[in-house]
């Protein structure tokens, strides 16, 4: 996959791979390539590339249960003979290797039989049966970057050669495009939780392959771009659905025989600007798309194959507490709840509880969002983690934490805080809120919630020998709700500043 490296993207959470294996083999256009491995035998012949003779694409149509009144039989026979001899279900013998009773007319013909890894439908691991789809799934992609056959036809020269210049068809443009839609698609729909409940408007998607975010009202050739774009997604996911890779609802045939291009162009921009303002039924009749859980697993595993990270969901449950802390300190909210309950699940409780504690210290710039998943990690803990909280009630880092994770259960005999540690705490929670989610709309309403409970809070809080102390109060002065509390959450800040220097 070429797409453009990413940041570390937001976890996946995926099914296992028994789960995927079987919807791998269910599978429509793999099912039909399994069949027809079966079916292949000496009686099979072959051309030249490996394509099943003409003469032979009747029968092979029949096999899939294709009666002679299906004009589609053959070639769905001939692409799932593809994707079969591709993935080494079916093995093609040398044409030389042939019996010499070529048909009159065959230039070349060969033989071809069931592979030694149709064995792995049935025999093998879930792993193995999901290796054999993801070559399929490339032999898919590399097709649907072709153009459509008409416009090669109209291509051809008298010589038998494309014009690749009339065709306006760059065969590695064509593939970067189809793996940026499908890294686009893969981003939109695990952002946020770890996987999208809904489709993707089609305009939605091709908007984002086309229009640059720092554009404005875009102008009517990017709009004919965006329409363009949409044409050609359209094809293409009609030609990825029947590999499980998408679940897919095309374009409404009939708005595209009402408008012009240049009204579907405006009407196709204006649905992907405003999807969720739009009327559902409006937005859908442009096209949706969702990858499916085996779509979500081949695109990532291709995104792996080209250096993305590309996290998922269960993959830290045999690492230790500090890169568990770490990896999920940048994951939201949800995921990293998800991946916490996984890690929890393999262990002791009171001795991962005294891991995840020792891995919360620190004085960097992660340690407050460590501390933060830290103590949602320790939330559903019962009573047979209090022995290792109560053991950290003296750090400086964690006694706060500590202390109001006892409080929150009613525990007995829990020291009160001193002021040194009340304020190194108020600093350290505010720090982890805006690492983790930026400066929310929430977060004004608990700064005034930790200040008004202090007197005297920003002539104290300046002094706290944290890292963040002083960023911290620069963006209480620029949040704080209170105007007079902001100035002094301003002027404090300059105190810190000038005491760190």
């Amino acid at each position: 996959m070429s797409a453009e490296p990413h940041p570390t993207l937001p976890p996946v959470r995926l099914p296992s791979d028994a789960e995927l294996a079987r919807d791998a083999l269910v599978a429509p256009l793999f099912a039909r390539a399994v069949r027809l491995a079966r079916w292949a035998g000496p009686h099979t012949r072959v051309d030249a590339g490996g394509e099943l003779a003409a003469a032979q694409l009747p029968e092979a149509a029949a096999a899939l249960g294709f009666d002679a009144a299906d004009e589609d039989g053959p070639m769905l026979a001939s692409q799932a003979w593809r994707v079969a001899v591709d993935t080494g279900l079916v093995d093609v013998a040398d044409p030389d290797g042939g019996d010499g009773d070529a048909e009159d007319g065959d230039e070349e013909s060969g033989t071809a039989v069931p592979g030694e890894d149709l064995a792995l439908v049935t025999g093998g691991a879930p792993g193995e049966v999901l290796g054999l789809w993801l070559a399929a799934l490339d032999t898919v992609l590399a097709d649907a970057a072709v153009p459509d056959l008409d416009d090669l036809v109209d291509a051809l020269d008298a010589g038998g050669e494309i014009d690749f210049d009339r065709l306006d068809w760059n065969p590695s443009r064509e593939a970067d495009f189809l793996d940026g839609v499908l890294a686009n698609l893969y981003l939109l729909t695990v952002s946020g939780h770890g996987a999208s409940d809904g489709p993707i408007p089609l305009p939605v998607l091709a908007a984002s392959m086309v229009i640059p975010e720092d554009m404005g009202e875009p102008t009517d050739a990017v709009l004919e771009q965006v329409s363009d774009a949409m044409m050609r997604l359209d094809d293409q996911f009609r030609q990825l659905e029947p590999i499980g890779l998408v679940e897919f609802r095309p374009v409404d045939e009939a708005l595209m025989a009402e408008a012009d291009d240049e009204e579907f162009a405006a009407a196709g921009s204006a649905a992907g600007s405003a999807a969720g303002e739009a009327d559902d039924e409006d937005v859908s009749r442009y096209g949706l798309v969702r990858l499916t859980p085996l779509g979500l697993y081949g695109i990532r595993a291709r995104m792996l194959e080209a250096g993305v990270t590309a996290p998922a969901v269960g993959e830290l449950a045999d690492k230790g507490a500090d890169a568990l802390l770490d990896a999920v300190s940048g994951y939201p909210e949800g995921a990293a709840q998800a991946e916490i309950e996984q890690w929890l699940a393999g262990r002791e409780l009171p001795d991962a509880v005294a891991e995840l504690l020792a891995a919360a210290r620190g004085a960097d710039e992660g340690g407050p969002l460590r501390r933060l998943r830290c103590q949602q990690a320790l939330a559903p803990a019962g009573p047979e983690a209090e022995r290792a909280v109560r053991a950290v009630l003296d750090d400086p880092e964690l006694g706060g934490l500590a202390r109001v994770w006892l409080s929150e259960r009613g525990a007995a005999d829990v020291p009160a805080p001193d002021g040194t540690m009340v304020f190194w705490l108020t600093v350290d929670t505010i720090a982890a809120q805006l690492a983790a989610d930026g400066e929310t709309a929430e977060l004004p309403l608990l700064m005034r919630s930790l200040t008004e409970h202090h007197a005297g809070f920003f002539d104290q809080v300046w002094r706290v020998d944290h890292p963040a102390t002083a960023y911290v109060l620069e963006a209480m002065g620029r949040m704080h709700p209170d105007k007079k509390a902001a100035k002094e959450a301003r002027k404090a800040a300059f105190k810190a500043r000038s005491r760190r220097a």
